[in-house]
């Protein structure tokens, strides 16, 4: 493999990528089209197509994380390959070339990596990826919030259906730039000119609303009276499970978040059994908000590395 080969990833590879990800359906939520395509301004990710597998790198990442585990900074990130075996091609990469990481692999990748002869005699060590597990919640519960364990919830999602007018929509592209307002809006609610991290989230978002259309996602905005207070980006990642790419509402709406969350499962959850809500990222507010939704499961990942 020669990984100088590698391609960016671009609008017109939509198809092929899809085509992978229909017949090796994916578990973990960084494996969409829209997902690689909109963060890729920042982590410059590259492709190529090898022994019938799709494998996704960047030369950028790790030095945009800010840590390098094998020590070494020209270190090059992959993401787990996209085909009928990513434990061989995980694998041969290793052995044929010295500064890699493999990042967001699924633990039962992990579990059959360990059962290979190679992987002992290779030196390949596993780091558990906890800030990078997805949440995986039942479509039902975050619906209807039954039961005691989601009252409060209940209450604000209650309040806010009960005392506002308010007009849910799916977002057409005639609704792109209210949904961009908006999303400009909450970032400078929430300061991210400050945040180096917000930042780079709000490039992400405006490359998804500007190429909303060809990228294919779903979404749905809240407006009362006529400022819009609340949107969601989501799509299906496989068979049974919806994934959520963006969610921003503006708290002086109280109860909007999870209005937001009702009304748009309700219109795009109509194929889905599952919710995946994308990682924490170790953020300490995040996680206590995710874990408050009470996920079903998690899906754990692990990284690949050798010192």
């Amino acid at each position: 493999m020669n990984i100088n080969n590698g391609k960016s990833i671009e609008l017109k590879n939509r198809k092929l990528f899809e085509d992978y990800f229909k017949k090796f359906p994916p578990d973990i939520s960084e494996f969409s089209f829209t997902n690689l395509f909109i963060w890729n301004k920042y982590y410059n990710y590259l492709y190529l197509e090898y022994k019938d597998h799709l494998v996704i790198y960047s030369r950028d990442y790790l030095e945009k994380w800010g840590r390098f585990l094998s020590g070494r900074k020209d270190t090059i990130f992959f993401l787990p390959p996209i085909g009928p075996n990513p434990v061989k091609i995980i694998l041969e990469i290793f052995q044929n070339l010295k500064d890699v990481e493999f990042h967001r692999v699924p633990e039962p990748l992990i579990t059959n990596i360990k059962e290979e002869g190679d992987f002992e005699a290779l030196n390949i060590e596993i780091l558990e990826d906890r800030n990078n597990w997805d949440y995986v919640y039942q479509k039902e519960d975050l619906i209807y919030l039954p039961g005691n364990k989601f009252r409060q919830k209940r209450r604000w999602l209650n309040k806010f259906l009960e005392n506002y007018d308010f007009n849910f929509e799916v977002i057409t592209e005639g609704l792109v730039e209210k949904t961009l307002q908006l999303q400009l809006e909450w970032c400078d609610a929430n300061e991210c000119q400050c945040n180096e991290d917000l930042g780079e989230e709000q490039v992400a978002v405006n490359r998804a609303l500007e190429n909303y259309s060809d990228l294919g996602i779903c979404g749905g905005i809240i407006c009362v009276d006529e400022k819009c207070v609340a949107y969601t980006l989501g799509e299906m990642l496989n068979n049974g499970t919806i994934v959520i790419h963006i969610e921003k509402a503006h708290k002086e709406f109280e109860g909007s978040y999870q209005a937001i969350n009702n009304l748009f499962l309700k219109e795009f959850g109509k194929n889905a059994i599952y919710v995946n809500r994308e990682q924490d990222l170790g953020i300490e507010g995040m996680r206590r908000a995710k874990e408050a939704y009470k996920p079903i499961r998690m899906v754990k990942k692990s990284i690949l590395y050798r010192k």
